[in-house]
């Protein structure tokens, strides 16, 4: 029997997980398939691997990065990690509960490069397009290696789109934004909150990227914030110089104009306006199409392409659970691809379950509800594979206290400290609140790290 081939389309955490997967199937020594995976960036780790750049990257491709200085998680680490490297292992001791993005990078990366799986991986290497041979049961996928300058087509038994779903914006178009007179720009081309310091600043939207975009210019000296909502407000308990509007209805000079009759005066907006799933290189027969959520459309188990069963989907829910779920899902698709698991060949069966998800998701919106039903799908595809079992019961309660805690103070969340549910460590309190850090190095990050647990 002929070996199969295997395309792994982005090398970020999720195409990083398959890559862990059929690496973790090699280490036992089972025979797995020739693997390639294309990443367009000239280094691993998705949209965790910053560029300062916006707009086109140094080969005129559209930036992936939708990452900027001074992120830090949004949510507990607790929630995120691997079962199969701790942050203990990682760093030599437990860290916060809330690490910046220079931390997550690093410990993303310290597992791939304990696996020694670099060289599955070809960087600078862009996916223009794929097709399915019905005749040979192929696919072709057709790429651009700016390394070389050189275009190239291979074909493949199996494909795994891996390349995400937050780094194509949504950009909405409001009356007056052509004579803005200020500056104007999508999240996904954020990077410094300091150019805003001193600056009254518009914040649209009501989501996460809104809440933390927002948090980040208040952290660094933003004179205003002002946030407005098409459906809800965000609902904190605000700073004194952030305020909530109804929907924006258009802009006059530097003047922004509200649903509720009032106006404010404003330097900048930021359209924290959401991401598109976008994959411009796959045809229609291929190409998924969903909305942003728990279910996403025509995904058997989440992962499988319902009209092509030899194509798979990573990561392409709306998240409560990231790394650990990439996990759970890049181990379940290796074992299909290998056989070990198998796959309905009747399409209404794969229809059927996609439709009861998507109306088990839709039985209640409440978050918990949320947090529980993603916690519910990673335990589903673990205990079908052999990736290591992990409390995830534990990992819902983080999420339950950080809701909590957020709500609690907006701006003092990240103070906050959980256990791991690998380890079962308590984080330590980090050494400076998160209003006061304004260094988002690693080496400031862990630089004195507290040696001692909060109180239980």
């Amino acid at each position: 029997m002929t070996q199969k081939k295997v395309a792994i389309i982005g090398a970020g955490p999720s195409g990083l997980a398959q890559l862990r997967a059929f690496q973790s199937a090699a280490a036992k020594g089972e025979p797995i398939p020739e693997i390639v995976c294309f990443e367009k960036q000239d280094n691993w780790g998705g949209l965790w691997n910053y560029t300062w750049r916006t707009g086109l990257d140094e080969n005129g491709e559209p930036v992936h990065c939708s990452m900027y200085r001074y992120l830090w998680s949004n949510g507990p680490k607790e929630g995120l990690e691997f079962a199969d490297y701790s942050f203990e292992e990682h760093f030599g001791k437990q860290i916060a509960s809330y690490p910046p993005r220079a931390v997550l990078f690093d410990y993303i990366e310290g597992r791939v490069n304990k696996a020694g799986v670099r060289d599955m991986i070809r960087f600078s290497t862009v996916v223009r397009w794929i097709s399915y041979d019905t005749g040979t049961e192929k696919f072709t996928v057709t790429v651009h290696d700016h390394s070389k300058d050189t275009v190239y087509s291979e074909d493949f038994d199996n494909v795994i789109v891996a390349s995400g779903h937050f780094s194509v914006p949504n950009v909405p178009h409001y009356p007056g934004f052509e004579s803005f007179n200020g500056r104007l720009l999508h999240a996904h081309d954020f990077r410094d909150a300091r150019e805003f310091t001193d600056k009254d600043i518009l914040v649209m939207g009501s989501s996460y990227s809104a809440e933390d975009i927002g948090s980040q210019c208040w952290k660094y000296g933003a004179k205003t914030v002002t946030s407005c909502y098409r459906s809800a407000p965000m609902g904190f308990d605000w700073p004194s110089n952030w305020e909530e509007k109804p929907a924006l209805e258009r802009v006059d000079g530097n003047t922004a104009y509200f649903k509720d009759g009032t106006s404010k005066d404003v330097d900048a907006i930021i359209l924290c306006t959401g991401y598109k799933h976008s994959f411009n290189f796959l045809p229609d027969d291929l190409r998924l199409k969903t909305a942003n959520r728990l279910a996403a459309a025509d995904l058997y188990k989440g992962v499988v392409w319902v009209h092509n069963p030899k194509l798979f989907y990573l990561g392409m829910q709306d998240q409560w659970f990231t790394f650990n779920m990439f996990d759970a899902q890049a181990w379940w698709v290796r074992d299909a691809i290998m056989g070990k698991l198998a796959i309905p060949e009747d399409k209404a069966e794969l229809l059927a379950d996609v439709a009861e998800r998507e109306a088990r998701e839709e039985t209640s919106d409440d978050t918990k509800y949320a947090i529980k039903y993603q916690g519910d799908y990673i335990q589903e595809l673990v205990a079908e594979t052999d990736y290591p079992s992990f409390d995830v019961g534990g990992a819902c309660e983080a999420f339950y206290q950080w809701k909590k805690h957020k709500a609690k103070d907006i701006m003092a969340f990240r103070n906050n400290s959980y256990r791991s549910v690998i380890t079962g460590t308590m984080a330590p309190v980090h050494h400076t609140p998160w209003k006061d850090a304004l260094d988002d190095s690693m080496e400031a990050y862990l630089q004195n790290e507290a040696e001692t647990t909060p109180a239980e």
